[in-house]
C-alpha cells in the first residue's frame, strides 16, 4: 500500500511542486487548505484519488489532526505575510507551526519537513523573521529529526516576486525599489520541492538553507528581469525613510477599510526584513549537501516572464525580421 503524505498549505507556490513530486513518487498526498475548492489545480497531479485536497484550519488542533490521521509524513508550507487578522505572523508561522509538530509527535508521524525562511531570527526587527524563528524553535522541541529549510527568495512561474515587478515593469516607466542594495540568493522552486521530499523519505533530516548559484542585489536581479521582458525602465532606490512613510499609510488604509482592502504593495514589516540580505550564511548546509544542483535564474526566468515582452510571445519572431535583409 502506497504511503501517505499530508502537506499543510499544500496548493501554494512551494506546496504544489512538492505535491507533484511525491505524487510521481507513488505517495498518496493530503493537500490542507482552508478553501478546498480553490485547490482543484493539485487533483491532476497523480492519478484519480490519489491527490486530495482537504479543509483544515491550522488554528483547530482537532482540524490539523484529521487532516493528518494516518500520515507517513508530514510537510508544512504554510506562511503568511499578513500581520493583523485571526491568520497573522504568530497564528501561522508560529502557534501553526507548534501545532503541526506537536500533534506529528503525539500521532506518531516518522517525518516532518517544515518550510521557513533564510533570515529566520528571533533578534529580527521583522516580526514575519521573528515568527519564522520561533516556529522553528516550536517544531524541534517536539520533532528534533525535523528537516527545516531556508529558502532565500523563490522563484518559478507563479512565483509573486519576478511576476510581481515583471506586471508594474510592462505599465510604467519607473521602478520603485526598496532596498536595492540588498542582497538575495534565489532559489528555483522545483529545487525546494526536491529537497523536500527527501526529508519525506527519509534521505535527510536538519536545517539547509537553500539559495541558487548567484547572489545579487536588488538592483541586479531587477535588471535581470528587465532584460528576460526586454524592456528599458528607471530603477529608483527609495529611501528606507520614505519606504516606512508609504508602508504606514498603506497599512492604515488596511484598518481603516476593516481589512477590506488588502495591503499587498508594501508593509511596514515588510520595509524592516528588507534591510538584512537574505543569502546563505557561511557554512551553511545547502542544496550542494543534499546532491542538488542549484538552477540559475537565466535558465527559468524566460521561460515564464516571455508575456510580459513589449510582443509577448512573438518577440523572437519580431527580433529576427528586423535582421532580414530585403
Amino acid at each position: 500500500m502506497s504511503k501517505l503524505v499530508t502537506i499543510y498549505g499544500g496548493s501554494g507556490f512551494v506546496g504544489r511542486y512538492i505535491a507533484q513530486r511525491l505524487a510521481s513518487d507513488g505517495w498518496r498526498v493530503r493537500v490542507a487548505v482552508r478553501r478546498p475548492n480553490e485547490a482543484m489545480h493539485v487533483k491532476p497531479y497523480g492519478v484519480p484519488g490519489q491527490v486530495e485536497p482537504v479543509f483544515c484550519n491550522i488554528r483547530d488542533d482537532a482540524s490539523v489532526r484529521a487532516v493528518m490521521h494516518g500520515a507517513d509524513a508530514v510537510v508544512n508550507c504554510v506562511g503568511t505575510f499578513e500581520a493583523r487578522g485571526k491568520n497573522n505572523f504568530d497564528a501561522v508561522q508560529h502557534a501553526g507551526a507548534e501545532r503541526i509538530a506537536r500533534i506529528a509527535a503525539e500521532e506518531g508521524v516518522a517525518r516532518l519537513v517544515h518550510i521557513s525562511a533564510i533570515g529566520a531570527d528571533k533578534d529580527s526587527p521583522s516580526r514575519y523573521a521573528q515568527t519564522k524563528a520561533l516556529g522553528e524553535e516550536a517544531v524541534l522541541a517536539h520533532m528534533p529529526d525535523a528537516m527545516i529549510l531556508r529558502p532565500s527568495v523563490v522563484f518559478g512561474p507563479e512565483d509573486g516576486f519576478f511576476n510581481k515587478f515583471a506586471t508594474m515593469a510592462a505599465s510604467s516607466p519607473v521602478l520603485p525599489l526598496v532596498g536595492a542594495d540588498t542582497k538575495f540568493q534565489p532559489v528555483y522552486v522545483d529545487d525546494v520541492a526536491a529537497a523536500a521530499v527527501m526529508g519525506v523519505e527519509g534521505k535527510a533530516s536538519g536545517i539547509y538553507e537553500l539559495g541558487g548559484p548567484d547572489v545579487g542585489s536588488f538592483r541586479e536581479l531587477m535588471q535581470e528581469m528587465l532584460g528576460v521582458i526586454q524592456r528599458r525602465r528607471l530603477i529608483v532606490n527609495l529611501p528606507f525613510w520614505v519606504a516606512r512613510i508609504m508602508a504606514f499609510g498603506l497599512d492604515m488604509v488596511q484598518v481603516a477599510t476593516f481589512g477590506l482592502v488588502k495591503n499587498t504593495l508594501l508593509t511596514r514589516d515588510q520595509v524592516k526584513g528588507l534591510k538584512a540580505d537574505t543569502v546563505m550564511a557561511e557554512g551553511a548546509k545547502g542544496l550542494a549537501d543534499l546532491g542538488i544542483q542549484p538552477t540559475a535564474t537565466e535558465a527559468v526566468l524566460p521561460e515564464y516572464l516571455w508575456s510580459y515582452r513589449p510582443s509577448g510571445q512573438y518577440a523572437a519572431i519580431k527580433n529576427s525580421a528586423r535582421n532580414l535583409r530585403t
